[in-house]
Parts: structure tokens; C-alpha cells; sequence
């Protein structure tokens, strides 16, 4: 188990692009509380996300739209407490990123209950609130492709990017994420060799969840990949790690071995 390793270096903005630079694939994980961060932490995820997935799994909504910046900090701060190496992520829930201004104060609060940096959903008018959170000194993850805040808009949670003219957005909105500032890039629901294109010619890492194998790195719920029923469709890309028996712990360290081995996500747990 990977706990009974010797101890990693603790995770930092830089050391992604390392990552990448070197060809290690990064493995990434949402918690919500301490307890599991220190599981995720233990067992090889190199970036824990404190997503507003939390709506759907923990407080059992039908979207993340619900979820507050309160809700955000108050998680992140609780799985900060039991992280030591691995780059926690804070999401911005729904609207805090509507304006600039409204983007800082929620990063900040984030920043200062322990995460490492922010994720953001989106282009557009995004870019401008990128660029200023950069600016500011806060580390920025973007979100492309099935952005979950914009359920309403797209009529559901489907694969985007099958078209020449969406795929070109996807690729131009990539390309200008990272030259607005972000140090990573989430590529969700978008299929394979459009995902490995994107990563092909991406100057920050990606990481895939519904992307293929071809991105920097995975993530996933975690209570997907331990086979938790949220009450909510499964997705094709989800792989219950759990299902064979053995602890929480194994099937974290079973999934980081996997991504880092390139064995998941294989053609059953990815679009074409």
C-alpha cells in the first residue's frame, strides 16, 4: 500500500509541469472531509479536489448548482485537515466566479482554509477572471468541455465537442485558458482523440475525467469510484475500484496505479 512507502515531496503549482515535462501521469480524487483526504493522500493522489460535486454526492441535490462558497470552504478547510502532500483543489461554485471581483474574494476564502488553488468552469468572460485571479497570485485550474454549471444551458450532462465547429471552440478555448494564466486544465466528457489533441498541444497539463487516456492525468468522484449509489445515472466513464473486494485504501492505490500505468481509462470507460 502506498502509505507504507517512503514519504513524497509535498505538491506544489510548479511541480505539475515537472510532471508533465517528465511524462508522470498525474492522479487526482475528490474529498470532502478529512478522513478521506488523508486516505486519498496516503495511498498516491497527487491533487485532491474539493468539488461542488458535493452537491450531488453529499448533500444530495440533483446539480452542483445549490452549492454555496460557504459549503466549498467549510469542506475545503475540513479535508485540508488531513492532507500533507498532495495540491489541494477548491472549486468555485456556481456564480462566484460571475465577475472578477466576486472571483477573488471566494478564491481567497478558499486559499485561506487550506487549498492550493482554485478551479474555475469555462471560457469566455473566464478568461478575463483568470487573468485577474492570476495576477493576484492564486493558482488557477480551468474547466472545459461538460462544464456541470451549465446543466441547464446544454439540457443535461453530455459528451461535448463531437462536431468540427464545438470541437474547434474546445480547442481554441484550451489554447486560451492557459494563455490567461492556468496552470491546468480539467478536460470532462469530451471524446478521446479530440481530449489527446487538446493535451498534445497544450502548454499546461491536462487532466481527464470522460477524456481518454491521452491527458496528463484522471480524475474522478470519489464516491464513483467506490461504487457509492448517489441516486444519480452512472457515467460511462466511471469505474467502480472497489468492486473486487479489498479496502478504501487499496482502491485508491489501485486506481493511481492504474493511471499511472495507462490502464485506465481503457475504450469501455471513454468516448470515441
Amino acid at each position: 500500500m502506498y502509505a507504507d512507502r517512503p514519504a513524497r515531496k509535498a505538491w506544489t503549482v510548479p511541480m505539475l509541469a515537472d510532471a508533465r515535462r517528465e511524462g508522470r501521469k498525474l492522479v487526482m480524487l475528490t474529498a470532502y472531509d478529512a478522513s478521506f483526504a488523508r486516505a486519498l493522500d496516503d495511498n498516491g493522489v497527487d491533487l485532491i479536489l474539493v468539488g461542488d460535486s458535493l452537491g450531488m454526492v453529499v448533500q444530495g441535490h440533483q446539480s452542483t448548482l445549490p452549492v454555496s462558497v460557504d459549503d466549498i470552504v467549510y469542506h475545503t478547510a475540513c479535508a485540508a485537515r488531513g492532507v500533507s502532500t498532495a495540491l489541494l483543489v477548491a472549486d468555485l461554485p456556481f456564480q462566484a466566479d460571475a465577475s472578477p471581483e466576486r472571483a477573488l474574494d471566494a478564491a481567497v476564502r478558499c486559499l485561506q482554509a487550506g487549498a492550493g488553488m482554485v478551479k474555475l468552469e469555462g471560457a469566455g468572460f473566464k478568461l478575463d477572471v483568470i487573468r485577474f485571479l492570476v495576477e493576484r497570485e492564486i493558482p488557477v485550474c480551468a474547466h472545459l468541455g461538460l462544464t456541470p454549471q451549465s446543466v441547464l444551458r446544454l439540457g443535461g450532462y453530455k459528451v461535448q465537442g463531437r462536431d468540427e465547429r464545438a470541437a474547434a471552440t474546445l480547442r481554441d478555448d484550451a489554447v486560451a485558458v492557459a494563455e490567461a494564466g492556468a496552470s491546468l486544465l480539467v478536460l470532462e466528457c469530451v471524446p478521446s482523440p479530440l481530449a489527446a489533441a487538446i493535451t498534445a498541444a497544450s502548454s499546461i497539463p491536462t487532466i481527464g475525467i470522460g477524456a481518454g487516456a491521452q491527458c496528463d492525468g484522471q480524475v474522478l468522484v470519489l464516491h464513483d469510484l467506490l461504487g457509492i449509489n448517489s441516486g444519480h445515472r452512472r457515467p460511462k466513464f466511471v469505474k467502480d475500484f472497489l468492486a473486487d473486494g479489498g479496502s478504501i485504501a487499496a482502491a485508491v492505490a489501485a486506481f493511481a496505479e492504474a493511471v499511472r500505468d495507462g490502464s485506465f481509462p481503457d475504450a469501455e470507460h471513454s468516448y470515441g
